[in-house]
């Protein structure tokens, strides 16, 4: 059986608290992003997360983006403080572990295309039947019902569905994707808040329930005012670049040495003294500009306005002058930026933990800050498998059954 290379996983770090959800169990049957991520978040606050995966190759995303020694450096992050077990889900012994399994969860996370939980005997009411208390968290592209349950759907189609992606980019180029799968990660917050309001009743009834989420409603939950303002004045909001239509000035401004800066003055006094602090007293003072509704009047002069005076200074002189007026502004940061900045150093928000070969890996810090019951990093993804026998171990299987399921492709 494979171990972990990095911090052993049965173990956990003796500086790193316990977290809030500690005592709870979690079976995560997802692959990929959306459901990995929803029980990453509660693994780093303490569940017991037994992430199943399927043997010889695993969730897919131990193979994606940049890899160190065939391993998947995005995996050490989004496995983090997870247990992994290999079933196969085919034979019958291995759905046999996995309804052991669920028989003593709090919660199954879990992201196939609708219909393969019924397809192995577990559909919600025999879950219900197996385990009352069990709370199902369901993530689909389009959710368990509808006219387009049964297509897939991944994070960037969730975006195109859901109104994201016709917003993103300049007005007069196609449409531009964020460089993450935001589509996913939005479901996999949405998939947390629902698993905690379902604990919350299950505190009050002692009975468990489904939550369905869907990848398009979770980013068209995003949307703002897109539907208000179609219904009630027709307007179908259009891609705007850098901007916000109707809020002004909130842009991005190109510095004398290229740099790029964002320049949040839609405050009624932040723009006064962003105006003051470029040497505009007269548009700081001009009665028509006072409030946002007279500003949007007046959005192209105020922008070149603030686009001609980054020109004419370089990035670090223009957020020294606006910080100094207290005008909410940033330099765009790269990977690079964030890995020096002080704030997310002073906020924990770059950690570092033992990896493969003796070298160090920097993982991102744990968020949200809970001041009595932090969350925090126990251990790095772990090797396919790394758990098997200590999970099922704990569930009363002898070492000669387990290692008659090695021999069998059980496990």
């Amino acid at each position: 059986m494979n171990t972990p290379h990095t911090t052993p996983a049965s173990s956990e770090a003796p500086t790193t608290p316990a977290g809030p959800l500690q005592g709870l169990r979690v079976v995560e049957l997802g692959t990929l992003i959306a459901g990995p991520f929803a029980s990453r978040m509660m693994a780093e606050f303490g569940a017991e997360v037994i992430k199943v995966e399927t043997p010889g190759s695993g969730d897919p995303i131990r193979k994606w983006r940049v890899l160190h020694e065939g391993n998947s450096l995005w995996w050490a992050v989004q496995a983090r403080n997870k247990k992994s077990i290999t079933l196969n889900l085919k034979a019958p012994e291995g759905q046999a572990v996995l309804r052991q399994l669920l028989a003593s969860a709090d919660f199954l996370i879990e992201n196939f295309r609708p219909g393969q939980l019924e397809k192995w005997g577990l559909s919600p009411a025999d879950l219900q039947a197996l385990n009352p208390r069990l709370i199902v968290v369901r993530l689909s592209g389009y959710g368990q019902t509808g006219p387009y349950k049964d297509r897939p759907g991944f994070g960037a189609i969730a975006e195109s569905i859901g109104g994201m992606r016709y917003l993103s980019g300049d007005v007069d180029r196609p449409p531009v994707r964020v460089g993450i799968s935001i589509g996913d990660s939005l479901a996999g917050l949405h998939a947390v808040i629902g698993a905690l309001m379902a604990l919350q009743h299950r505190h009050r009834t002692g009975q468990g329930q489904v939550v369905d989420v869907a990848l398009y409603e979770s980013v068209f939950n995003m949307m703002e005012s897109l539907l208000p303002e179609y219904d009630f004045a027709g307007v179908v909001r259009q891609r705007s670049g850098a901007s916000l239509p109707g809020i002004v000035p909130s842009n991005t401004y190109t510095c004398g040495d290229g740099g790029y800066i964002v320049i949040g003055g839609n405050g009624d006094a932040i723009f006064k003294r962003l105006m003051t602090a470029i040497g505009r007293e007269d548009m700081a003072n001009h009665p028509g500009m006072a409030t946002n509704d007279g500003r949007v009047q007046h959005t192209a002069l105020i922008d070149e306005t603030i686009a001609q005076w980054c020109q004419s200074r370089p990035i670090d002189e223009a957020v020294a002058v606006l910080e100094e007026a207290d005008v909410p502004v940033s330099k765009i940061y790269s990977i690079a930026d964030i890995v020096k900045d002080p704030q997310f150093q002073a906020r924990g928000m770059i950690e570092e933990h033992p990896f493969a070969g003796g070298r160090s890996l920097k993982v991102p810090g744990v968020v949200p800050k809970l001041s009595d019951s932090p969350g925090g990093t126990r251990w790095l993804g772990p090797e396919l498998g790394a758990h098997t026998d200590e999970v099922l171990a704990g569930l009363g299987y002898d070492a000669a059954t387990i290692a008659q399921y090695h021999t069998q492709g059980v496990v």
